[in-house]
């Protein structure tokens, strides 16, 4: 290979890398768990109440921790060993999966039950989240950051195949609560493989300020970088009006494609086929195109995707839509992802990682998916969908037009 060259191989970190290897591998086979519990928990929902409102305030309360605690939970994360916070936290997710089966199985469940274990699990992923996402420089250094981010959006998305079609297996042979019993054995391969990383041992270092003079150094330091000011904008517009769809699939998969359980998890698998796609595009590719003009791509490819999806009446052709709206919509993640983790100071990145898990994962629950679950109750799910997926385009063409610079990343 010439000199410079680097290889298309997009699993070359995981060969590279032996403590990101163990990594990828337990959090694969746990994320897969964690697809089959979500999938199991919005069928429950619908299952319990009927109503699609109280679908999305199950996936919103989910979020809410996330939203409200993040940016202190990222402090945090700068100040602690992140190992050991994700060690703990993940231990913490595999006892309320198990509380979640035991009361699914002895008939306990109710609404109220559900919302509480979804509030439980955004308590803990709002630590768990920005330390799992600030590990990863530390597994890989910097020269591997945005192929080790794009590999790790890979097995997000493998599990997003995977998860669906083994909880539909699940649910019909042996019922809901067995999903979230799996679920809960599933924490155990990302435990086996934290605890057999080797990773130098952490020094603590003593606070130079107080938590809040660390939050309001962060967002001086976004304010005073365009690129990070305005990929968050971005990032911001696209989390609250795109990726609720995915919260609202069930009831899309019911009442407009008319399908069950196992349609439903083909549905999502689809989406997890193209994002693992795109995923491993990013890892193989995105050093050789303009990772600017791959976001430009993927800014506009994946609304116009979901405003196709909202008029879809054919389960078939809603298949092939999903496909390709998964390797736009994992393409747009994984470009802003690995740009802001380019940049960001180190002593920063648990910080910046906390504020875009709050986008993310806080705002596109909590205000994305309650307010879709409010507005598909009103006018529909269909469009719900279409008209977010509108107002994603004309923020586009806006932002390309006043920040030609992003075009340039």
């Amino acid at each position: 290979m010439p000199p410079g060259a680097r290889s298309l191989n997009p699993f070359r970190v995981l060969q590279n890398h032996r403590e990101f290897r163990l990594f990828w591998i337990g959090q694969t086979v746990s994320l897969v768990g964690t697809w089959m519990q979500s999938m199991a928990q919005g069928w429950l929902a619908l299952e319990l109440t009927d109503d699609a409102f109280l679908v999305g305030l199950v996936a919103s309360v989910g979020s809410l921790p996330i939203l409200l605690l993040s940016l202190h939970a990222g402090v945090l994360v700068d100040r602690y060993s992140k190992y050991r916070l994700v060690v703990l936290a993940q231990s913490l997710l595999l006892v309320e999966a198990a509380l979640l089966w035991w009361f699914t199985w002895s008939g306990n469940i109710t609404i109220v039950w559900l919302l509480f274990f979804a509030l439980l699990n955004g308590i803990l992923g709002a630590v768990e989240i920005p330390a799992r996402q600030s590990m990863i420089v530390d597994l890989v250094g910097r020269d591997d950051l945005h192929d080790a981010i794009a590999l790790n959006s890979s097995g997000f998305n493998l599990a997003r195949v995977i998860g669906p079609f083994a909880a539909a297996v699940v649910m019909s042979r042996l019922g809901i609560a067995w999903v979230f019993a799996v679920n809960a054995l599933s924490y155990l391969a990302v435990l086996g493989g934290l605890l057999a990383m080797r990773l130098p041992r952490w020094v603590p270092t003593a606070p130079r300020a107080s938590a809040m003079d660390g939050l309001r150094e962060l967002f001086r330091y976004m304010r005073g970088s365009p690129d990070v000011w305005m990929l968050m904008q971005l990032v911001t517009v696209y989390s609250v009006l795109g990726i609720p769809y995915l919260t609202l699939m069930p009831v899309f998969a019911r009442d407009v494609l008319h399908t069950g359980p196992g349609g439903f998890g083909v549905l999502l698998a689809c989406v997890g086929i193209g994002g693992l796609a795109g995923a491993l595009f990013i890892a193989s590719w995105g050093r050789r195109v303009r990772r600017g003009e791959l976001l430009r791509f993927a800014s506009f490819a994946f609304p116009t995707l979901l405003v196709a999806f909202s008029v879809v009446r054919w389960e078939p052709g809603a298949r092939v839509l999903l496909l390709l709206t998964g390797f736009t919509m994992i393409m747009h993640g994984a470009l802003i992802n690995g740009i802001l983790q380019a940049v960001v100071p180190d002593a920063m990145r648990g910080r910046l990682m906390s504020v875009y898990s709050l986008i993310v994962v806080g705002l596109s629950q909590v205000v994305g998916s309650f307010t879709g679950g409010a507005v598909a109750s009103v006018i529909g799910i269909a469009w719900a969908i279409g008209i977010g997926a509108m107002a994603m385009l004309l923020y586009a063409a806006w932002a390309y037009r006043r920040f030609p610079a992003l075009r340039l990343l």
